[in-house]
């Protein structure tokens, strides 16, 4: 560690010599000292060394000396320290990632409370991603990732229940029938309804899973005959006479035991207005 003033007086080459190491030995190791060197300018960086393991780095604006961080030898970090540098992000009001975010294991929340919390599984390749929207559209949660299926799963802790506090519903999505059959995708339209075009038969249904409710309207627009394949069990294994009125709806709801979709629910001959 050494300082300079760097100024090289006309004198002998052992001199000279000894005088160009000198200035050398200053900039290689950053004008290192316990003052300010004294050939300072505006400009100049030096390193205070008044705390041998933790010197600081100094920029000197000409009238004084800023202090811009220590450097911690036994921890091998930099400790930033003027108020201009947003280390806590609070003075950057657009900071950016250069890659992805490590919570080392810790929460985000307002530095006293927990707000969110994460937990990694070594093996992931399933994620969520949200998405924000423009005016009159909401906003996205989505599960995305590495396998072609991806659901998403909600756990409460304990006894707790899920809440919401406001209408919570399953869009109503339309079934259409061809060839006198009707193919009903339960995994995207377990809410369904049917507007008649003809004669027609519910195929099984495909993506069926344990456990799960589906609903199905039927308008009849004239006065078209509905059946259903085998897999639908109606109460007393027999089949309702439906309406077939034009201007009427039948409203059926069916659960799925693992093997056969069984129906817990009617309501024949209502009006469609």
């Amino acid at each position: 560690m050494a300082q300079h003033d760097y100024d090289i007086a006309n004198q002998s080459f052992p001199a000279f010599r000894t005088d160009l190491n000198n200035v050398l030995g200053a900039i290689n190791s950053s004008n290192s000292g316990t003052s300010r060197p004294s050939s300072a300018v505006a400009g100049t960086i030096w390193l205070d060394t008044t705390s041998a393991t933790t010197p600081t780095l100094k920029y000197y604006d000409g009238a004084g000396d800023i202090s811009l961080a220590t450097l911690d030898h036994s921890a091998n970090t930099v400790n930033w320290l003027d108020s201009t540098v947003s280390a806590d992000l609070v003075n950057d009001t657009s900071p950016q990632l250069g890659g992805q975010l490590d919570v080392n294991g810790n929460a985000i929340g307002d530095g006293t409370l927990e707000l969110l919390k994460f937990s990694e599984t070594g093996s992931a390749v399933n994620e969520f991603t949200i998405a924000n929207a423009s005016t009159g559209n909401n906003p996205v949660l989505s599960a995305t990732g590495g396998d072609t299926n991806v659901g998403i799963e909600f756990t409460t802790k304990g006894t707790g229940a899920i809440k919401f506090n406001d209408l919570a519903y399953i869009p109503q999505q339309a079934l259409t029938s061809s060839s006198n059959a009707i193919a009903w995708d339960t995994q995207a339209k377990p809410n369904a309804y049917h507007l008649t075009t003809e004669n027609t038969t519910f195929s099984a249904p495909t993506n069926p899973v344990e456990g799960a409710f589906i609903c199905v309207e039927i308008n009849y627009d004239g006065s078209h005959t509905i059946a259903f394949n085998t897999v639908f069990e109606f109460a007393g294994s027999t089949a309702p006479t439906f309406t077939s009125t034009n201007g009427k709806t039948d409203i059926l709801v069916f659960k799925y035991n693992g093997a056969i979709w069984q129906e817990v629910g009617r309501t024949l001959n209502l009006s469609e207005s």
